[in-house]
């Protein structure tokens, strides 16, 4: 299994605390550190800080090495895709190759009327994420020249330089560059399944059990067979809640601290227990027992969202107890 790290960013973290927790991860073996696109706080606390997401990545693509960057996901409502792609491209080469892409419609209205974006229904929101999709992958991979005309966005004869960097194992271009993999996800729906099998290079479910999994891979892998694409090559993802510890004291532990932090201290074992079937938690075998359902259930990658991000220690026991184990 292959596993990434994914905060909550809008819980209130700083700059300085994206640093600890990116180098933490990268000294334990995570192959990713994703973090969220929001502009409003929550779960727990309002009114805590939050950061623009790219400008965040763009830092940590300076202060770290080896592990991979990005951000799941981001809204189309954030950003125009021309520009998006500029930024994109810009922290790309800033990390030497090491970028992600989530694409998403966007779904939280009170931090598009609290900044002013707009927040159209959903039909025009996900005809937007496709135009968003299909235009990275005209800027990123056609000859200059190329123009496109989508839903709500046209492109007249682009010029895009630079390309994104070129390194072994990224998904190769039509004029023989590569790109950064993109993700599509979300709970799943008709047209997510279509859009991912168009357009991206990884299906991720969001809060969701192995069978809930299961199910949703199999449509994902229907929506590509429709369109003659290999199942095989979008690989399968899931983003799962983790709280663990090395011993059942340390579990007690965090599910209190994780209680408090999304203000669900009144009955922290209920809030735990509803999410027993969809979060990897607990002891070391309790965990690593968790992740083999997932995999079961095709799942080829996880995203271990975590909601107490300044506990460093914790992923140092992800590190022990499920990088390189399961």
């Amino acid at each position: 299994m292959r596993f990434a790290l994914m905060l909550e960013s809008q819980q209130g973290l700083s700059y300085g605390d994206h640093v600890a927790i990116a180098k933490r991860a990268e000294a334990n073996g995570l192959e990713t550190l994703f973090r969220s696109d929001h502009y409003t706080s929550f779960p727990g606390p309002t009114g805590q800080p939050t950061t623009d997401a790219w400008t965040v990545m763009a830092g940590l693509a300076r202060e770290t090495d080896r592990i991979g960057l990005g951000v799941l996901v981001s809204p189309v409502t954030f950003r125009h895709p021309g520009a998006f792609a500029k930024v994109v491209t810009t922290v790309d080469e800033m990390s030497g190759g090491r970028i992600e892409v989530g694409v998403g419609a966007g779904w939280n209205e009170l931090e598009h009327r609290q900044l002013g974006l707009d927040f159209p229904p959903i039909k025009g929101r996900a005809d937007l994420m496709e135009d968003q999709l299909a235009i990275l992958h005209g800027l990123w991979g056609e000859a200059d020249g190329w123009s496109y005309d989508g839903h709500q966005v046209s492109i007249r004869e682009a010029d895009f330089h630079p390309k994104p960097v070129d390194v072994p194992g990224r998904p190769r271009t039509p004029i023989g560059g590569a790109r950064p993999r993109l993700l599509v996800g979300g709970q799943g729906s008709p047209r997510s399944y279509r859009l991912a099998a168009r357009y991206a290079d990884e299906f991720n479910l969001s809060s969701s059990g192995p069978e809930v999994a299961r199910e949703a891979f199999a449509a994902a892998d229907a929506a590509c067979l429709a369109i003659d694409r290999d199942p095989g090559t979008l690989t399968h993802s899931t983003m799962a809640g983790v709280l663990i510890g090395r011993d059942d004291a340390e579990v007690a532990a965090r599910v209190a601290a994780v209680a408090v932090a999304v203000e669900a201290a009144e009955d922290p074992e209920a809030w735990l227990e509803e999410r027993l079937e969809r979060w990897v938690t607990g002891t070391p075998d309790q965990a690593r027992e968790t992740v083999r359902r997932f995999a079961a259930a095709g799942v080829e990658r996880i995203m271990l969202q975590d909601f107490l991000p300044w506990d460093l220690d914790m992923i140092d026991v992800i590190g022990e107890t499920l990088v390189g184990q399961v």
